[in-house]
């Protein structure tokens, strides 16, 4: 079984090491919604969401969902399906799945906050592609393409995406 190590801005996937980006707001022991921060601890790996018109296929043995223009991530702390797959259009807080700038072609939904699902502790955390140069996330890991494909390709239902604290946290 093959895990997705990030130690700081790197992550390692068996033997390959190799760059990634975080929240905005670093690394955290103590996430909670909105902060922009990348939570630490150990998390699987829950399925794959991916655009079919831009990603023609995904080769993985995690569940994969074909992403639609009114899929959706419920944000709201006050909302029942807080931090929860939602179909749009949808009343509460929430993040569209679809978007323009490519960072969503490819989501791996990690299990984060989802059992149980604790309101203010954080939502949406996804491994996702990597934003432009010079960009961080607002709590999630962005790879380059290529790797995120080739951990698909290799990672189990038994992979999980584990994120090291900071040295001195």
């Amino acid at each position: 079984m093959k895990n997705l190590i990030v130690k700081g801005t790197q992550a390692i996937w068996g033997n390959a090491t190799f760059s990634i980006v975080h929240g905005c707001g670093g690394i955290t022991k103590n996430k909670s919604e909105g902060d922009g921060s990348t939570p630490v601890g150990t998390f699987p790996f829950r399925c794959v969401f991916y655009r079919k018109d831009r990603i023609p296929e995904i080769e993985t043995d995690l569940p994969l969902h074909i992403l639609e223009k009114e899929d959706g991530w419920c944000d709201d702390v006050n909302d029942p399906l807080y931090n929860r797959y939602v179909k749009l259009p949808y009343s509460g807080r929430h993040e569209d799945l679809w978007r323009e700038d490519r960072l969503y072609d490819i989501i791996v939904v990690m299990g984060y906050n989802d059992d149980p699902v604790v309101p203010y502790k954080g939502s949406a955390i996804f491994v996702h592609l990597k934003p432009l140069a010079g960009k961080s996330t607002a709590g999630c890991i962005g790879l380059e393409k290529e790797v995120l494909v080739k951990v698909l390709k290799e990672a189990t239902l038994e992979s999980c995406l584990i994120v090291e604290a900071p040295l001195g946290a």
